[in-house]
């Protein structure tokens, strides 16, 4: 696609207030792809006073013809599917096949879903003497990253759209371009003009500006730990309302009765998909020691037969930072078992498919997010160990458990401290509520309880 030198508000592409750009690169070739306009404080101040202009018309809106505009906007991401995948191959860097079966197909689900459930969602229920409403919170600052670009706007704007919430989206630097192909749907299919605004830009300058906005009333972020404290630090002191999907490193439990080389050459795959970028990727293995080696060993060779299957990561900030998580496990005396810090091939920013051994919980690989293709592999002595062990970090988003038994795996599962775990392989939700404990997260994306997150409620006694 040809980037918009403008910025989407109120319904139109209009300039941005400076001249600064943002170039888009890509990651596999690293060449320029494209530039889009840097937007400032003005800039975001514009979107917001037309997303505050639309809300009351939108609001209004009967939820049957909201729902009509979210099918209509899943009818036109279906048309556009293969021109989105092509999108986020060039920007992401995501294999061809991954953008179709994933980046691009997923989102059109989580619409289709919320299609439906504008149209059935108890927004109105009787509760004894009372009528309890449910309306939509108000103007949405939603901020998404670059790992999943088109998945992570749509689980915000969908639900958004859904409320009757009126929504202004600060995409990832890196990914801009999908934003822009996800705006021009937005009017395609017939959003009223200020319900859907985009304004591409710098975090520290139209990011911040959307999250200190007086007149945002829920801030929607995606992102790193250490970035959602902030802006949990801003919203709280302005008492506005934050939805964070943060950070993870999440413990894939292999039990002893587990089919042990599904369970691994699973895991191995779910690290490496995306090329490790995905905040719920089970990065921690945790085997038991009597099967250890033979893990280590099916771990090893899986992560070989990756090689040039996955991507690079999106930027050479990242490329170094995942590098220095390698050269960090092998200074704290972690084996080394796949892969490595050195560049499997230039250009582009890639990274080996890697997998430590010898990995004890207090290391800095087993307890910091790496957010690229690393795996490590954790021994433990017994049930109560692989517990103590897999709830042994600040995080808590999402997890893994396999045992022969689906009643043990559950058993398990329900004492881990995360907020989304697989059984034995469980397949992916798109109505299943999403979200973390502890330093991962605050609410809920997906489904009904992803819905509620941009609801407040309201009862009127009799």
């Amino acid at each position: 696609m040809k980037p918009h030198d403008g910025l989407y508000i109120d319904g139109a592409w209009r300039p941005a207030t400076g001249g600064d750009l943002i170039e888009v690169v890509n990651p596999a070739d690293e060449q320029v792809i494209g530039r889009v306009p840097a937007a400032s404080a003005e800039d975001v101040d514009a979107a917001v006073r037309a997303a505050r202009a639309a809300l009351p018309a939108w609001a209004a809106t009967p939820p049957a013809e909201r729902s009509a505009r979210l099918a209509a906007l899943r009818d036109v991401l279906v048309a556009r599917q293969e021109e989105i995948a092509e999108t986020i191959t060039a920007e992401l860097g995501s294999p061809l096949k991954l953008s179709q079966a994933v980046h691009a197909a997923v989102p059109i689900a989580v619409a289709g879903s919320y299609a439906e459930l504008a149209a059935t969602h108890p927004f109105e229920e009787k509760v004894g003497n009372s009528t309890v409403h449910l309306e939509p919170v108000g103007v949405v600052g939603a901020i998404t990253p670059w790992n999943y670009p088109l998945h992570q706007i749509v689980a915000k704007a969908a639900p958004a759209l859904a409320a009757g919430c009126t929504i202004v989206l600060k995409p990832a630097e890196d990914t801009p371009l999908t934003a822009q192909l996800f705006a021009e749907a937005v009017h395609e299919a017939g959003v009223p003009a200020g319900v859907f605004n985009l304004v591409t830009g710098l975090g520290p300058v139209a990011g911040q500006a959307l999250v200190e906005h007086p007149d945002v009333d829920l801030v929607s972020f995606t992102g790193s730990s250490a970035v959602g404290r902030r802006i949990g630090a801003v919203a709280g002191g302005a008492l506005k309302k934050v939805a964070l999907e943060l950070g993870g490193k999440s413990a894939n439990v292999i039990l002893p009765s587990a089919d042990l080389a599904k369970a691994v050459n699973v895991g191995v795959a779910n690290v490496m998909t995306n090329s490790g970028q995905t905040c719920s990727a089970w990065t921690r293995m945790l085997v038991h020691t009597d099967q250890y080696e033979e893990a280590v060993e099916l771990a090893a060779a899986a992560a070989a037969r990756y090689g040039d299957r996955i991507g690079p990561v999106v930027n050479a900030r990242q490329r170094d930072r995942v590098r220095g998580y390698i050269e960090k496990g092998l200074a704290e005396g972690a084996r080394l078992v796949a892969g490595g810090p050195e560049a499997p091939r230039e250009p582009g920013y890639h990274v080996s498919p890697t997998v430590f051994a010898d990995v004890t919980p207090e290391m800095t690989i087993a307890q910091e997010e790496i957010f690229g293709p690393v795996l490590t592999v954790l021994r433990y002595e017994d049930e109560e160990d692989a517990l103590r062990i897999a709830n042994g970090t600040v995080y808590g988003l999402a997890g893994a458990v396999w045992a022969g038994d689906e009643a043990e795996a559950v058993s398990f599962a329900r004492r881990m401290d995360t907020g989304q775990v697989d059984i034995n392989g469980g397949r992916f939700n798109p109505l299943a509520p999403f979200g973390g404990y502890k330093q991962s997260g605050v609410g809920r994306e997906l489904g009904a309880h992803g819905l509620t997150e941009y609801l407040q409620t309201k009862s009127l006694q009799f």
